[in-house]
């Protein structure tokens, strides 16, 4: 089993994520549409996002040993990358959505509520508790296994944009149970949807650029991401919030695209293992 699995790491690694996520998600779909006696409490949704890591952590286990969960940890707390990264990492999502505010004043003369940005689905009002909720679920939870260890994996046989659609494909995927049940992504029109997956798709070659220009550090994406998804999610936004903010993350995939070669999207070179 040990050799079959280091040879089709990848494999393993997505049916695996893919598995343990649903695993928790369908419950969810079967209780919102009463196909369950005992109803589910919805707050297990963010479980799901530790599919990709526990695939991450099972996989290389099985494959590399404690070598290679020693290695992996090594990057999953690189935190060290020079101080422009990490105030790219921390800033930019901040950025993104002052940028957003902005924009949703300027189009409804109105500000969003910021004693909301705490509040998250099925839960009641963390505060500051929802970011650290983020970044350990969404941002950890799901890094740690694309970026952690199927990126650098699909990078030592693809170019990194290649790579990059590859992932895409599977983070799309890995996103299909929500449909039926989180009322964020149910009431989805047809067009948001096309539009989500163009998002995943070029925000996967912003975190791509990230990966590689920080050497390898699962902690920046995994910071990057947490933090992304606490201002975009929030109910403090306005309605015209999240579409400036994925408007920024188009717009810098497009000049990574047109600045970066496609062998790298980096000035850095790719990480492969």
């Amino acid at each position: 089993m040990t050799k079959w699995v280091k040879k089709h790491a990848l494999i393993t690694f997505f049916v695996l994520a893919l598995l343990i996520s649903w695993s928790v998600e369908f419950p969810l779909i079967a209780s919102k549409y009463g196909w369950l006696k005992t109803p589910v409490p919805m707050a297990l949704h963010y479980l799901a996002s530790f599919g990709p890591m526990l695939a991450a952590l099972i996989t290389t286990g099985l494959a590399n040993g404690s070598e290679g969960l020693k290695e992996l940890w090594g990057r999953i707390t690189k935190w060290r990358v020079g101080w422009k990264w990490t105030a790219f990492s921390i800033l930019s999502p901040l950025a993104f959505f002052i940028f957003g505010t902005v924009a949703n004043f300027i189009i409804t003369k109105e500000w969003p509520n910021l004693s909301q940005l705490g509040w998250v689905n099925y839960l009641p009002n963390l505060g500051l508790g929802a970011l650290v909720l983020w970044v350990m679920t969404f941002g950890f939870g799901e890094e740690i296994g694309w970026r952690g260890f199927a990126l650098p994996r699909l990078q030592k046989e693809h170019s990194a944009l290649k790579a990059t659609i590859i992932l895409g494909f599977a983070w799309v995927l890995w996103h299909v149970p929500t449909f039926f049940y989180h009322e964020t992504y149910v009431n989805m029109g047809p067009f948001l949807l096309v539009g989500m997956m163009i998002g995943i798709m070029l925000g996967g070659v912003m975190l791509t650029w990230l990966y590689n220009s920080t050497g390898g550090s699962v902690f920046m994406v995994a910071l990057w991401h947490g933090l992304f998804d606490f201002f975009s999610a929030t109910k403090a936004n306005g309605a015209w919030v999240p579409p400036f903010i994925s408007f920024c993350i188009i717009f810098l995939a497009i000049r990574i695209l047109k600045v970066h070669k496609p062998e790298t999207l980096s000035g850095s070179g790719k990480q492969c293992l």
